[in-house]
């Protein structure tokens, strides 16, 4: 029995590790940027003294002192075509920045991606941005409302409140971090073929970030069954019990009572068999008949009549 006892407590607890799993793998995908990774091709830029690997080479002319070759006039030759004029450079992008590698040197250069993204797409990525918000803080009024239930034991009914309460918010935040991410991906999608064409990626990948939202999504949804599971189980434990109760407490009425019951309970659903005479036409004219026979033969029928009528009304 006791450890029937504790499986409750043991889903709250399970249902609260979820939810705080949840909680904590949205908001570090949230202020992430590595929703999507890949690659870039840009231009190589000319080499020079701080760029030496991942340029295009110019050579020098060989006449330096020359003072009829002026610099505007000098003719570049490269001898790299197709491709090798190219450079791949990694990016990685989230809901907010868009960060790609600099060609000369070793930091990275991050743009909004928000100024990225098509202007017709700026609204869903928005819409995107707020429903992940959203997501984030159901989780957290979730959270507060299991904690609540596990500390406040003393009320059994507002625990159940509680749980239906935290429940629900699972399931809404859940429902609104599914719309977000595929919004948001939505968008991007879109970046990728309408933004502009020193940002478009040669290829690219989902990455960490984008994973670990969805994998917030599932323990998200996780918790809520949980939570909902709880909840059904301690109300279907209560009726029991309230049932049980009542049939102990019919056994231990006395057995003139227990017999009585069943009889006014098969009394009550008898078919009733008695039926009341009412005074109607066959009873009147029966009657009259037994009257008629046992007066005189030369009494008239009216005064028979008259005189039933007037015992009828005393």
């Amino acid at each position: 029995m006791e450890l029937l006892k504790g499986f409750p407590l043991r889903r709250a607890f399970l249902a609260v590790i979820l939810n705080l799993l949840a909680l904590s793998l949205s908001t570090t995908a949230l202020l992430g940027s590595y929703w999507c990774t890949g690659t870039q091709k840009v231009p190589k830029p000319l080499c020079g003294k701080s760029k030496a690997t991942k340029c295009i080479g110019v050579p020098m002319p060989s006449d330096t002192g020359a003072s009829n070759a002026s610099s505007q006039e000098e003719v570049h030759y490269s001898w790299e075509t197709g491709d090798d004029r190219f450079a791949f450079r990694y990016f990685h992008t989230g809901m907010w920045l868009s960060c790609e590698e600099s060609m000369e040197g070793p930091e990275e250069k991050c743009r909004s991606f928000i100024e990225l993204s098509p202007p017709a797409e700026r609204g869903i990525l928005w819409l995107s941005l707020g429903s992940e918000m959203l997501y984030i803080s159901l989780l957290l009024i979730s959270f507060i409302l299991m904690m609540v239930e596990i500390l406040h034991t003393g009320n059994p009914v507002c625990g159940l409140k509680l749980n239906a309460f935290a429940a629900v918010s699972s399931v809404l935040s859940g429902l609104l971090g599914m719309v977000a991410h595929m919004m948001y991906t939505q968008v991007f999608q879109a970046t990728v073929s309408l933004g502009p064409e020193d940002w478009r990626p040669h290829s690219w990948d989902y990455g960490w970030a984008y994973y670990m939202a969805w994998a917030s999504f599932t323990c998200c949804m996780a918790s809520a069954v949980t939570t909902l599971n709880t909840y059904t189980k301690t109300v279907l434990e209560f009726k029991r019990n309230h049932m049980k109760g009542y049939d102990g407490s019919f056994k231990d009425q006395p057995q003139h009572h227990q017999c009585f019951i069943p009889q006014q309970i098969s009394s009550y659903y008898e078919p009733q068999t008695k039926i009341l005479h009412s005074v109607s036409e066959v009873d009147f004219y029966s009657e009259l008949q037994q009257k008629v026979l046992q007066r005189e033969p030369e009494l008239e029928l009216d005064e028979v009549l008259g005189q039933t009528i007037g015992e009828d009304h005393c």
